[in-house]
């Protein structure tokens, strides 16, 4: 008497009429399933950009000038008298536009902060200070 032998094989056969029984499911449903339209919400604030920063440049010897970023960046010497009443004019256009101050390096930090004290008594809103950040 002869032994049978095992097969160690897999059948696919099967599984590959299974395979194109869904292939052909899918094909021929697919065109009738319709895309949905979806409606973004719209916002007219966040849209615009955000304004250049109005810079109070504050040297050694206590001189300011002003700088407007959106005008070109042209330096105007402003004593501190007429600081307040320029600022509020530039801003009068765009009230969000924020002001930074420009301190130099070896101006007394009294000085900084006496041109701030003056801005917020005039009620000039968005003040910052501008620093540099060092180079590692």
């Amino acid at each position: 008497m002869r032994s049978r032998r095992l097969k160690h094989e897999i059948n696919v056969v099967p599984y590959i009429d299974v395979m194109l029984v869904l292939l052909v499911i899918f094909m021929a449903t697919a065109p009738a399933i319709q895309t949905a339209s979806i409606e973004l919400p719209s916002v007219g604030k966040a849209a615009q950009p955000p304004a250049e920063p109005l810079e109070i440049i504050v040297r050694a010897d206590q001189s300011m000038s002003l700088r407007d970023r959106a005008l070109g960046g042209a330096e105007v010497t402003v004593g501190r008298l007429e600081l307040a009443a320029r600022l509020k004019e530039l801003q009068a256009k765009n009230p969000d536009q924020p002001v930074l101050i420009a301190g130099d390096k070896n101006v007394k930090y009294e000085a900084v902060l006496n041109v701030m004290d003056e801005l917020q008594r005039a009620q000039v809103t968005r003040i910052g200070l501008l620093v540099q950040h060092k180079n590692r």
